[in-house]
């Protein structure tokens, strides 16, 4: 595959502003900013991408891998170096509907510990598990979820997150479906457990407010912090604890103003311990609004809007953000995001950021 291409020349500094493409190509944004442009689009998939997630190679940041789901009946898991080309030797195909993805770290499976990723196989009710960076699957055939529901109307499942305590070291997935119940039960958490080398998954929990508008599929993890997010679509931001022992009371509801249409992806840009962003896709407006990942001084659950970032993202859904370096491309971290073209865009985190955001040393 070759449409990985570099769409980021030697720009001035008017970068920052999202400036950095031909003028008869710029289009200006609601906001009155011109999108800013990725640095790199990955190659395509062959129906449908949807969401993506980022491991981070511990010996060579530079040789990170992004992965994204291509959501169809005959679906794939792709895998792209951090030019957004294709690694054909990591594909994984026949996965029926694949919506998220996301990853994990340092998972004691036996007499080795892995690094994973884990996607949802929608037509199914599947978690399928899969070890980074080879891409082998580590249980065969997946897991069935949502077990008990019947017929398929709430075993349709799309959104996936994983939730790694760092106190315990216990490792959760956080599993939502297309449509749920409005009476608190909306997700379910499952522990995931490795007795005799061999991962099972453990019903935990079912929690989660959910309005009846559309659906809840965008899920986000804080693993320092110990809270989950998801997108109530078309209300706002949801925001509960992590941790299933802190009970199943909502924190937060916010986000609930100046969206177009769609509350879609969340990402967390992390500049320390406690501190950075939350970015959350206004799916119909192709922007991104930025709230504190910290809260307000006066109350931690208090998150409003920062700005507005126009991108050139058509109609995103899913993302992803890092604030590691990655290499000369990437030094102050990634964001990946989804565009309806078949692709993924890969933006530099300064590039978002400008004069207004801060960006991890």
């Amino acid at each position: 595959m070759t449409r990985s291409k570099l769409i980021y020349g030697l720009c001035s500094l008017s970068i920052l502003a999202g400036s950095c493409s031909e003028p008869s190509q710029q289009k200006e944004n609601a906001t009155g900013q011109n999108p800013v442009k990725p640095i790199y689009v990955s190659d395509s998939v062959i129906h449908d991408t949807d969401d993506p997630a980022v491991w981070v190679n511990p010996a060579d940041p530079a040789k990170s891998l992004i992965l994204g789901t291509d959501k169809d009946a005959d679906g794939a898991l792709y895998v792209f170096d951090l030019k957004g080309k294709a690694i054909d030797s990591l594909i994984v195909r026949n996965i029926q509907r694949p919506n998220n993805v996301d990853i994990s770290y340092g998972l004691k499976l036996g007499d080795r510990t892995v690094d994973f990723a884990v996607t949802g196989e929608r037509l199914t009710s599947k978690l399928r598990f899969f070890s980074l960076p080879d891409m082998k699957e580590i249980h065969a055939d997946g897991i069935e979820i949502f077990q008990g529901e019947t017929g398929t109307e709430y075993r349709d499942l799309m959104g996936v997150a994983v939730y790694h305590n760092p106190q315990n070291g216990k490792q959760y997935v956080i599993a939502g479906r297309k449509n749920g119940p409005q009476d608190g039960s909306y997700l379910w958490q499952y522990e995931i457990k490795t007795a005799d080398g061999k991962l099972d998954l453990e019903l935990v929990r079912k929690f989660g407010e959910f309005s009846g508008n559309k659906e809840i599929e965008a899920i986000a993890v804080d693993n320092e912090l110990g809270y989950i997010y998801y997108s109530d679509e078309g209300v706002g931001v949801r925001k509960y604890y992590a941790d299933p022992a802190k009970g199943n009371e909502q924190l937060a509801l916010f986000a609930t103003e100046g969206f177009t249409k769609d509350h879609e992806g969340i990402s967390i840009y992390k500049i320390d311990e406690e501190t950075g962003y939350i970015l959350v896709s206004d799916q119909e407006a192709n922007l991104f609004h930025v709230f504190p990942r910290e809260g307000s001084a006066a109350n931690p659950h208090e998150h409003n809007l920062i700005t507005k970032i126009p991108t050139s993202t058509v109609s995103s859904d899913g993302s992803e953000t890092i604030s590691r370096a990655l290499g000369p491309d990437y030094p102050h971290g990634i964001f990946v995001a989804m565009s309806d073209d078949k692709t993924f865009q890969l933006y530099k985190w300064e590039d978002l950021a400008r004069d207004l955001l801060k960006s991890k040393n």
